[in-house]
């Protein structure tokens, strides 16, 4: 799940209350929520490989036409983008359960892979694909960045720090020049708003959810507005509410450093095929030594200059799973780093070298904009760069490698709108299933037990000692893990009672 890729218009309030299907026509919201959706094919012209592949398990495309403003639903409208594979054992049709795979990201491709996820389940439903609105083909929003991702970490030096100021500042900068007339109108409520209309597009009086990392507060954000609308929902490596917004990294620097350190012992373990360290302390010296190295000049390695502030986020994204093709990955990628480090010319492995493209072009540019769109539509993030310093040089003892990146800033200090309406309030009777695992790098585990307290009725399965995020979407080798949760989507049954899943590695 590449989503690490995780995550200057007035605004005007947007505060809109949920509305019933009955209640849609008197707001203004009858002609959505009644439209008409013409199937199509899903490809959209050559090289469009996320068409073709739906297009090839048989699902059919559609747009759905949104208000921009809820506020304003006579005025302009976009379209939201999703794709359907329908139900193939009709006999036994349980229903439609829309898909979101975290990123924020686009989801519209999910359905083909979640049907053969799901085992005997998945032909029993329709599965309904959605790219949320600023993202995919949901009216992208794209700022022209040079890099995919608007995370960064503070470096090693204040000079570092204020470089990454700047970058930030540019980036919210390039996003106001183009696409701020959009921007007050991106956020997850409008996403949930809009996952709505699709529900009732699609004829439905209930849908079911699948949601993992963002996906799960987006699925309770929707849970919240629209009481009711919800039949059987599984929330994958869930995001608080609490701890959402611009600095969602914050807190995730100590899981990080922890599965780094498991893939330290790992790599110790292959000293003779990587030559990183014959111990977990040597390997981990290794990358402090890289670390340092990048600090003092950046590393060369092909085309790429990469410092110290994206050395980190090269390293978070290679750990969100401990499974044994992604180790080799990040061992073959710090074994080139090692090298650049030492003063040698090298050039990046295939894998390297997307990862640098990806961080360090803006080849897929509207990736990070669209995520930051709806980050900052959330929640505001503080403006002062001082106290964003503060926290990385408080945080830097205990987490040596990752607080620079947990804890800088990011373009929502600088973004040119405010949140239209203030978070909303969580919690409440889901009967949810909810997955998540010990080492989960990017939503903790401690987010997870919070999400579960504020959902009476959820049951949640842990995966012990595992370093993966969202181990169900991922397709995670566990069987404890996806036998039960395919289960539950069969039978609509939870479990009594809370299960804990054993690592099977």
């Amino acid at each position: 799940m590449r989503r690490i890729r995780w995550a200057a218009a007035a605004v005007s309030a947007v505060v809109v209350s949920s509305v019933t299907p009955a209640s849609a026509s008197d707001g203004g919201l009858g002609r959505f929520y009644h439209q008409r959706l013409a199937w199509k094919a899903c490809t959209l012209g050559p090289g469009d490989e996320v068409g073709a592949q739906l297009d090839a398990a048989g699902a059919r495309c559609a747009d759905v036409t949104v208000p921009l403003d809820y506020a304003h639903p006579e005025g302009r409208t976009m379209t939201v983008a999703i794709s359907r594979l329908a139900a193939s054992d009709t006999g036994h049709r349980i229903g439609t359960m829309i898909l979101n795979g975290g990123g924020p990201g686009p989801s519209i491709d999910l359905p083909p892979y979640m049907r053969e996820l799901m085992g005997a389940a998945g032909p029993r439903y329709d599965l309904v694909g959605v790219d949320p609105r600023s993202l995919g083909r949901s009216g992208a929003v794209d700022c022209g960045w040079p890099s995919a991702t608007w995370i960064r970490g503070a470096g090693e030096t204040r000079r570092s720090f204020e470089g990454s100021v700047g970058f930030a500042e540019d980036l919210a900068a390039r996003c106001a020049r183009t696409n701020g007339a959009v921007l007050p109108y991106i956020s997850t409520p409008n996403i949930a708003r809009d996952l709505d209309v699709v529900r009732g597009a699609l004829g439905e009086r209930k849908v079911s959810y699948n949601g993992a990392s963002y996906g799960t507060y987006l699925g309770q954000v929707y849970a919240a507005m629209f009481p009711g609308r919800l039949d059987r929902v599984v929330l994958d490596s869930s995001q608080d509410g609490a701890s959402w917004g611009p600095r969602l990294l914050a807190g995730t620097e100590q899981a990080n450093e922890r599965a780094l350190s498991d893939w330290a012992a790992w790599a110790a373990g292959r000293h003779a095929t990587y030559g990183l360290g014959g111990t977990r302390a040597e390997v981990l010296a290794t990358v402090h030594r890289i670390l340092a190295a990048s600090a003092h000049s950046p590393l060369v390695v092909g085309r790429y200059r990469l410092d110290d502030t994206m050395l980190p986020v090269v390293l978070a994204d290679n750990l969100g799973t401990d499974e044994e093709e992604a180790r080799a990955t990040l061992a073959d990628s710090v074994r080139v780093l090692a090298q650049a480090a030492a003063g040698r010319p090298v050039r990046p492995t295939p894998a390297l070298d997307d990862e640098l493209a990806y961080v360090l072009t803006g080849t897929d540019s509207r990736d990070g904009s669209g995520q930051a769109a709806i980050i900052c539509g959330d929640v505001a993030a503080p403006r002062d760069p001082a106290g964003y310093w503060r926290d990385v040089r408080r945080h830097r003892r205990d987490s040596p490698v990752f607080a620079s990146m947990s804890y800088d800033i990011g373009p929502c200090a600088f973004w040119p709108t405010r949140p239209a309406e203030p978070p909303t309030s969580l919690g409440g009777p889901l009967p949810a299933l909810m997955v998540a695992a010990t080492g989960d790098t990017r939503t903790p585990y401690e987010r997870n037990r919070t999400v579960h307290r504020l959902l009476p009725g959820s049951r949640m399965i842990t995966l012990r000692d595992a370093d993966v995020h969202a181990p169900y979407q991922r397709g995670y080798p566990n069987l404890c893990v996806r036998d039960r949760v395919n289960d539950y989507l069969a039978t609509g049954r939870l479990p009594a009672r809370d299960l804990v899943c054993p690592a099977e590695h």
